[in-house]
This record gives structure tokens, sequence and C-alpha cells, in this order.
């Protein structure tokens, strides 16, 4: 981009590196389907706590990931924690699910 100039076609910045979050938030097959967001403290233990015995009760084998780079965890767009993400996609933030609500959020992705 010019200062005083007509500004170049298809260029919003003059960095040419590519998102963060593009790279982060596109999951391929080697990556977990649910993933716990969250810096490790109590109320993140124990919400991967209930997604885990939430995925047992319904009988999902999906891996399970617990995500504790702030990276990471702001290139989904999160700025509360624990934060739960399945397939991709951010499907709770900034509280503790109880089993009962984890296995209401898990079920439409089955």
């Amino acid at each position: 981009m010019r200062i005083f100039g007509k500004q170049t076609a298809g260029k919003a910045c003059g960095c040419q590196a590519p998102s963060i979050k593009a790279a982060a938030v596109n999951p391929d097959e080697t990556e977990a389907a649910v993933k716990i967001l969250g810096s490790g403290c109590a109320k993140c233990a124990a919400l991967e706590k209930a997604v885990r015995t939430a995925a047992e009760e319904l009988g999902l084998t999906w891996p399970i990931a617990h995500v504790t780079d702030w990276t990471e965890i702001a290139a989904y767009g999160v700025m509360s924690t624990p934060a739960l993400v399945v397939n991709g996609k951010v499907v709770s933030y900034g509280k503790v699910l109880s089993v009962d609500e984890a296995k209401n959020l898990l079920k439409p992705f089955c």
C-alpha cells in the first residue's frame, strides 16, 4: 500500500504473513475433535472432566485435547476460559458445564 497513491489490489496491509486464525482453527484429521481451551486451572480441569464423562456416557470415542497455548486459544476468538471446541467450532466459553450440559452440546455432532 502506498501512502499517497492508489492502493494495490488485493493487499490490505503491508505484511504478507498468513492468518494465524485460519491456520489454527481449520483442524485436519490428526487433531482432536474436542478441545478444552484454558490455562489448566481448576475450572478448566472441571470442564474437561465433565466433557470426558459426557462423551463416555454418549459412547463417543473422539480424541479430547486440553489446549493451554494462549495463541491458539486467542485464534478461536475466546477471551474467557474455560471453553469447549467441537470439530473446530466454539460451543461454550466462560463457564464450567455440567455433564448434562456437555452432553446436550455434544449430541448434535454425533
